[in-house]
């Protein structure tokens, strides 16, 4: 398997947490030297092991913000 590094540049906030300590997490990351990209996935209390997650621009964010709007009725 392929290493793979990633900077943490903002943390958002904590979206739900696990009674192990885990947390789901809002951030701004860095994966391999790219550009930065808005993520959301789970954490281990140290950020040294994740879970799986999803990362999204700036756009495809501001495309999931309207879609929650409308499900949250807006």
């Amino acid at each position: 398997m392929a290493e793979f590094k990633y900077e943490i540049k903002d943390e958002f906030g904590v979206i739900s947490e696990t009674g192990k300590g885990w947390t789901r997490e809002l951030n701004l990351i860095s994966w391999n030297d790219g550009a930065p990209k808005y993520d959301i996935r789970d954490w281990a209390p140290d950020h040294i092991k994740m879970g799986k997650g999803m990362s999204l621009t700036k756009e495809e964010l501001e495309n999931l913000y309207e879609i929650i709007g409308e499900v949250l009725g807006k």
